[in-house]
């Protein structure tokens, strides 16, 4: 009695990596962007995280009738205030977010701005703005360079 052996056969292989192949080369365009897209996020992520932290500043000076000028503070920490709004320095907005992990602040006092930058990638960060008596702060989202 003859035994029949059992298994694939080369053909049946070479057909399913030639169809693993084409399932790979219609999917693998979808994630090529993915890193330029999470990198996006977070930018805007911490842009609304900012505009949080100075509207929350901001109500909590005028809900305790403090003047423009005065510090309020947020948890444990004391924010610098400017025209109603969390200053641009280390005193300031830095302490209103808290938590900033991944942005690296580099702080252009000429300007009146602070800028965030994501893993220190220039053109890929937030700027906040010194608010002025007339607006409030901006938080601006820079993703050229992401």
């Amino acid at each position: 009695m003859k035994r029949q052996e059992s298994g694939f056969t080369l053909i049946e292989l070479v057909i399913v990596i030639v169809i693993i192949g084409i399932l790979a080369a219609t999917a693998l365009p979808r994630f090529i962007n993915v890193t330029t897209d999470a990198r996006v996020a977070a930018v805007e992520g911490l842009a609304g995280g900012m505009r949080s932290a100075a509207a929350l500043a901001h109500a909590y000076q005028i809900a305790n009738n403090l003047s423009a000028g005065a510090s309020v503070t947020m948890g444990s920490q004391t924010v610098t205030m400017a025209n109603g709004y969390p200053t641009t320095d280390a005193t300031g907005i830095q302490l209103a977010l808290s938590d900033y992990s991944d942005f690296i602040p580099t702080s252009t006092g000429a300007t009146g701005s602070d800028t965030f930058l994501l893993n220190n990638l220039t053109g890929c960060g937030v700027v906040y703005n010194n608010p002025d008596s007339t607006t409030a702060p901006l938080a601006s989202v820079e993703t050229s360079g992401c």
